[in-house]
């Protein structure tokens, strides 16, 4: 059943805030909505600027409303996962029934889903409440009594440690991934052009020049980490502490690599797409090893509009058809934030919601990817990126994740010293390019 949750007020803004176990369909429906009550108030404040009249109240509105559906995107797009992650009050009635079922065998009687359901209600108080715990409530948890009183069994208690949730890159999403048997990968870069020329029948015919290979090569670099709990801890938990630990530990080498893909500086770890040197230049003329960036005209910002728009569109036609095809954006929320305000010199707004990716929307007709690691918007940052990311990047997998299980190093703790080995950096300095907030 979705959650209805009251609307927030904010000096004459409603900001419905969606439940994530809704219904997509609702979602879907309330992104469009979203989306036109956007537009009409950043029409609102686009005039305000125009006649010099800057309206902090129009300002606020557009920004809560963005965030509204930014926030929806996410939601649409966690949809099926919230689905299979239920909370402490468990699963579906087939679910329950089931669980039911166990139950009354762990206490050896027949234990009906309702009373069940009391029983496993009244406990989830009794966790947190202790002996503060109303009389009713304990009375509904009588089923899973033993004949001293006592509450011998634990049903239906939530196998899953609630999770923050840290925001990343999804740079393997998006570049290509081999997986080798070394210390590095190698390849060549197709770069010489060849030469040719007209001649006649009888005339002479020099030699030409004759194309040129490059080679390039991505080392792999090892991550680590060295968790370690008791031994007591994990003999006597409720809880898989170590699988817990394992999923802790895997969580963070995503995020620390997707990071260095990002922005690492090639220093025992890889090279990340924005450490490359970048240039105003063409591929013709540009050195190979450098990207290509084109700036904004203004330093951390888009400038007076349709100067932004503008910019975007040519950012799009710097980046060769072949590669077009596969381009998508990248860039952080905030930044995407920004990008949705902007309209086109004939009024039409670059940003579309797109329902089959669920990503961050569309732009110009290119799917948006979200990416917190890449930089916010400031003077000289290359906050966007756009072109074939599988083509421009590649990350190299060695092994995958490696734990040894040390019980021996410290008495009565145990630890898990974890490695993985990893590597990354750019192989098609042609295929992605970079929009630099810079004058």
């Amino acid at each position: 059943m979705t959650k209805h949750v009251e609307p927030r007020k904010l000096r004459g803004i409603v900001a419905v805030r969606a439940d994530v176990s809704g219904d997509p369909k609702a979602l879907v429906g309330e992104i469009k909505s979203a989306f036109e009550q956007f537009k009409e108030a950043n029409d609102q404040r686009i005039k305000a600027l125009e006649s010099g009249k800057a309206d902090v109240v129009l300002d606020e509105k557009v920004e809560t409303i963005n965030a509204h559906i930014t926030d929806l995107q996410s939601q649409l797009a966690e949809i099926a996962t919230k689905a299979a992650s239920r909370g402490l009050n468990g699963g579906g009635e087939d679910e329950t029934a089931k669980a039911a079922a166990k139950f009354g065998r762990e206490v050896g009687a027949e234990v009906s889903v309702e009373d069940f359901q009391a029983y496993r209600d009244g406990l989830n108080v009794y966790m947190r409440r202790g002996g503060a715990t109303p009389s009713n409530v304990m009375a509904a948890m009588s089923v899973g009594s033993d004949p001293d009183g006592g509450y011998t069994v634990t049903p239906a208690m939530s196998d899953r440690i609630v999770k923050r949730v840290y925001e990343t890159s999804p740079m393997r999403q998006l570049a290509t991934v081999e997986t080798i048997g070394t210390d590095k990968m190698e390849g060549f870069n197709d770069l010489g052009e060849g030469e040719a020329g007209w001649v006649g029948e009888k005339a002479s015919r020099p030699e030409t020049n004759t194309p040129q290979l490059g080679k390039w090569e991505i080392p792999v670099h090892e991550m680590y980490a060295m968790p370690k709990t008791t031994q007591k801890l994990l003999d006597d938990s409720a809880w898989d502490i170590e699988g817990w630990l394992a999923n802790k530990t895997a969580d963070k080498f995503s995020r620390t690599e997707n990071a260095a893909f990002v922005n690492g500086d090639g220093v025992l770890k890889p090279k990340g797409l924005w450490a490359y040197p970048t240039a105003a230049t063409a591929d013709a003329t540009r050195a190979w090893g450098t990207f290509e960036h084109l700036n904004t005209g203004t330093n951390g910002g888009f400038g007076a509009a349709p100067a932004g728009s503008d910019k975007l569109i040519d950012l799009v036609y710097k980046l060769k058809a072949a590669y077009r095809q596969n381009a998508n954006w990248l860039m952080a929320r905030a930044t995407l934030a920004e990008v949705r305000k902007l309209k086109d010199g004939d009024g039409n707004y670059l940003w579309q919601p797109n329902f089959e990716a669920r990503q961050g929307g569309l732009l110009l007709g290119q799917p948006i990817v979200e990416g917190e690691d890449v930089e916010a918007i400031a003077n000289g940052s290359k906050s966007i990126a756009f072109g074939d990311f599988r083509e421009a990047y590649t990350i190299v997998d060695r092994i995958g994740i490696r734990v040894l299980r040390d019980p021996y190093t410290q008495k009565g703790f145990v630890l898990f010293y974890t490695t993985r080995r990893v590597g990354g950096g750019a192989v098609n300095f042609e295929a992605v390019k970079f929009l630099r907030f810079s004058s």
